[in-house]
């Protein structure tokens, strides 16, 4: 019975469709294992947005400088506008900055306060005048006492001798009493004089230092005038000159050309304090980048100058990630900065610009838009590549990739020699 049933069998013709669809199987397994076999380009995915590379032409806020009132707009959201445009205008609203003769006021005070220093300067210069002609008076004054004082004591000693012979010879009665005492009210006299001598050199010597001392107690004072009244004036200038930089403040200024994205205040008369913002300003620059975010895990791989291919959105793109010759649609850039610290929980940014050996990116791209970003690096066949993606293991690497890092560069070709 089994034989039977056997022969029944191999009597029955396969069907045609049944053949034709064994060999599209054994060709598609045998095509299966050829691709397995084909090169493939790995690679680290990631996503971000559009941005400029260099922060001055990043998107940023102009604030004010000091609290004001919004008296006038200037422009209107999407408007072009360039370096030094006026943007708004302000009016104060502190009210020790009402008057608007105010500068006028500091400067008129400014100029009566520079009077006064040169006044108190001239009375001190005619102080110091005095103290030397006073200074040399005394000087003169004490040379003439002095060379009385010598005078007196020349005529002193010469009366002094005169007295001590006449006094030998009155004891001896070789000359009358009368004339003795002639002689004796002479030296008494001169005794008188050169001790009225000295007395005198002490008494202008006196005279002139109590003059000299007020005059320079005089001049002290007018020099402690002088030094309060240059602080004063220091103070001043320094309040006119922030009166005037508070003027131009009121001018709020576009800090370069740009387009005005968004007005943060509205309307005539809101008042604002110092340090908020009144708009946004884009910066008109081709200093354009991408800014990619890629897992943790993946950035030991990732060096400076690695190839990527970028899909940007709004832009149609068929893109194979790992044959990106054959991708269409995408543009091409280069690691350019890798960041040393996570910017997301397990994530790590790095900046892409554009490679210049590729197609250039869209002119049409602006700040913000999305990305999907590939970072290509070593090839190795499709069936390690399943394997790898089946088990999660990172992708794999020929050598270590190059660090930014100057020391540890120098150590890395140091280990390879």
């Amino acid at each position: 019975m089994p034989q039977e049933k056997l022969y029944s069998l191999r009597s029955l013709d396969t069907p045609l469709a049944g053949k034709i669809l064994a060999k599209w199987l054994l060709g598609m397994l045998l095509l299966f294992f050829i691709v397995l076999f084909l090169p493939w380009q790995q690679n680290i995915h990631g996503s971000g947005k559009v941005m400029a590379l260099s922060p001055s032409n990043r998107p940023q806020t102009i604030e004010t400088t000091i609290a004001g009132r919004i008296q006038i707009w200037k422009i209107k959201e999407g408007q072009f506008v360039n370096k030094g445009d006026t943007i708004a205008i302000l009016s104060e609203v502190k009210e020790k900055y009402f008057d608007p003769q105010m500068l006028v006021r500091l400067q008129q005070v400014i100029t009566a306060k520079q009077q006064s220093l040169l006044s108190k300067d001239q009375k001190a210069k005619a102080l110091q005048r005095q103290i030397r002609a006073l200074e040399d008076g005394m000087r003169s004054k004490i040379d003439q006492s002095k060379a009385k004082l010598e005078a007196e004591r020349v005529r002193f000693n010469n009366f002094k001798n005169q007295y001590e012979r006449n006094k030998k010879l009155f004891e001896a009665g070789n000359i009358p009493l009368t004339k003795f005492q002639d002689i004796e009210y002479k030296y008494q006299g001169s005794e008188a004089d050169f001790v009225n001598a000295e007395i005198e050199i002490e008494r202008v010597q006196a005279d002139y230092l109590d003059k000299i001392n007020k005059a320079e107690s005089d001049l002290n004072n007018t020099l402690s005038e002088q030094f309060d009244t240059q602080a004063d004036l220091a103070k001043l200038r320094n309040e006119l000159s922030n009166m005037e930089i508070r003027s131009q403040q009121y001018f709020i200024l576009s800090p370069q050309a740009g387009f005005v994205l968004k007005a943060t205040q509205a309307g005539i008369g809101e008042t604002i304090k110092e340090g908020d913002a009144l708009c946004t300003i884009m910066p008109q620059s081709e200093d354009m980048a991408v800014e990619m975010h890629v897992r943790a895990m993946d950035v030991p791989l990732i060096s400076k100058g690695r190839k990527v291919r970028i899909e940007f959105d709004g832009f149609p793109a068929l893109q194979f990630s790992g044959w990106p010759s054959v991708s269409v649609g995408t543009f091409g850039g280069m690691v350019e900065v890798i960041d040393y610290v996570n910017t997301k929980p397990g994530e790590f940014r790095i900046l892409v610009t554009p490679d210049q050996k590729d197609a250039a990116w869209p002119k049409q791209i602006r700040i913000g838009s999305g990305i999907k970003g590939w970072v290509m690096l070593d090839d190795v066949s499709v069936w390690y590549e399943l394997w790898r993606q089946l088990n999660g293991f990172p992708p794999s690497l020929y050598k270590e990739p190059e660090t930014d890092d100057p020391k540890k560069a120098k150590e890395s070709k140091g280990a390879e020699s």
